[in-house]
């Protein structure tokens, strides 16, 4: 059967592991490790830190450097809660892209961390921007983000949303519903046309939650390939005069950790481009499969191949395309927690710690206010002691927030020193992605700072948030 005669009543692809990738690999990259790399890698192991930033280095005493910068130092210095984020290590998983993809257009998912200097090193590092609204958009501006290396996503972008595309001239906007196209066609200036594409919805199941699978139709996101959707929209495209096609574009899901399901993905969207051009025409040149690429949060976790992902995407690109009689598109790929999620690090202070029946609580300075994503998708981290030794036997314990929330807890089951105390520090790796992104302000607590650290240096990139901050929102009585 030909790319063009695709059934479009498919069944959704379940996700399988496939057995080219391995079953971990805390920090990958293009091609294979050297021998000191790998002997690096083994001592990373050895020391617990394989899924921290490759610059961690344990110190004496039991403390921890990123970057050069003593963990225990900036608590210190910074106060806790903290979150340190690694610019090498940032700038290293730009390029990992660049390399794996050199000939595709890497745009940074916003949503997963954004600040100025985020902005501003993944534009030094040649990547884009894709955003899912005003206000990401109108920091990325302002920062100096070229507006037309931007992409603006959203299943239902609000009026300032499109309007502040539109006047800062965004590359492009990703269509999510029919009812978009009208209100978009409406709001551009007359005499311009605006790039858009189409996301469609493959049909296909992928990525670590049920909450973060976007390939399938029972979800917000997109337009179904299988229903025709999809189809309906790009007619509805084509028919105006001030919308320019340029693509299509599909998302699966989150925290994917094999190929496998990308490589459907694609397999599918070739078909859709080749039903457009018998249908209309018409040759899209863009091909966008979104992101959504696993890491590694606890030693041991699988962490999707960017290598054999751009090998394998890149083959069955080609031979599709040859297949049906297409050039083949130029492609865009929108890592975020690839990206930001393994440079971070959140550094808590232990407020108490109660035994209650056969559990033991240690309960820290923050919570879910800064990290919702345990009590939103189940996540479990590998939280260390840092700032003093211990050779106390490890003890299963809950490390758990300071909400009032019986749903408030950072890491489930960790094996902590039994000896941990009040005043003690606990570093959480990867996270620097969907954090404080998805920050909340709940029970006023405030956020916490961001802190760069690069070459032994820190700098205050995010301040804390105050209590003086939070009270001029307040403007009743």
């Amino acid at each position: 059967m030909s790319i063009q005669e695709l059934p479009v009543q498919e069944q959704p692809v379940q996700e399988q592991p496939v057995q080219e990738l391995p079953v971990q690999e805390p920090h990958w990259a293009p091609g294979t490790d050297s021998p000191g790399q790998k002997a690096h890698a083994d001592a990373r192991d050895a020391e617990g830190l394989s899924v921290w930033p490759r610059s961690a280095r344990p110190e004496p005493h039991g403390d921890v450097r990123v970057g050069g910068v003593s963990l225990t130092e900036a608590a210190d210095r910074f106060g806790t809660p903290l979150y340190i984020l690694d610019e090498r290590e940032v700038r290293e998983r730009c390029r990992t892209y660049r390399t794996a993809f050199p000939d595709a257009d890497i745009v940074y998912a916003a949503k997963a961390f954004l600040c100025r200097a985020m902005a501003h090193w993944v534009q030094e590092e040649g990547l884009g921007l894709d955003v899912c609204s005003a206000g990401e958009l109108a920091l990325a501006v302002t920062t100096g983000f070229p507006p037309e290396k931007i992409v603006l996503h959203g299943n239902a972008k609000s009026p300032e949303d499109l309007s502040t595309a539109l006047r800062l001239g965004v590359g492009r906007i990703v269509v999510d519903s029919t009812s978009e196209i009208a209100r978009l066609a409406a709001l551009t200036p007359p005499g311009t046309r605006q790039p858009v594409m189409v996301r469609v919805v493959p049909g296909i199941v992928a990525g670590g939650h049920t909450k973060i699978r976007t390939g399938t139709d029972d979800q917000k996101f997109g337009l179904s390939l299988t229903d025709g959707s999809a189809q309906h929209a790009v007619t509805r495209i084509l028919d105006q005069p001030h919308l320019e096609l340029v693509g299509l574009h599909c998302h699966i899901g989150s925290q994917v950790t094999t190929v496998k399901p990308y490589v459907a993905a694609v397999r599918r969207m070739i078909g859709l481009l080749a039903r457009i051009r018998d249908q209309h025409g018409i040759t899209l040149p863009q091909l966008n499969i979104g992101g959504g690429h696993a890491i590694a949060y606890r030693p041991g976790e699988e962490a999707l191949n960017i290598s054999v992902l751009a090998g394998r995407v890149r083959a069955e690109l080609e031979d599709g395309c040859t297949r049906a009689a297409l050039p083949v598109p130029r492609l865009t790929l929108e890592p975020g927690r690839a990206i930001a999620g393994p440079a971070g690090i959140a550094v808590y202070r232990v407020l108490a710690v109660k035994r209650t029946g056969t559990h033991t609580f240690v309960a820290v300075d923050g919570g879910m206010s800064d990290n919702p994503r345990p009590a939103l998708y189940g996540v479990r981290y590998a939280p260390r002691l840092i700032g003093r030794p211990s050779t106390a036997p490890p003890r299963l314990v809950t490390v758990v927030g300071r909400h009032c929330e019986a749903g408030d807890i950072l890491a489930d089951d960790v094996a902590l020193p039994g000896d941990i105390r009040p005043g003690d520090l606990l570093a959480v790796p990867a996270a620097g992605a969907y954090h404080l992104s998805m920050a909340s302000g709940y029970n006023l607590v405030g956020r916490p700072p961001v802190v760069a650290v690069s070459d032994g240096i820190a700098r205050v990139l995010v301040r804390r948030e105050s209590l003086d901050d939070m009270n001029r929102r307040d403007i009743g009585l």
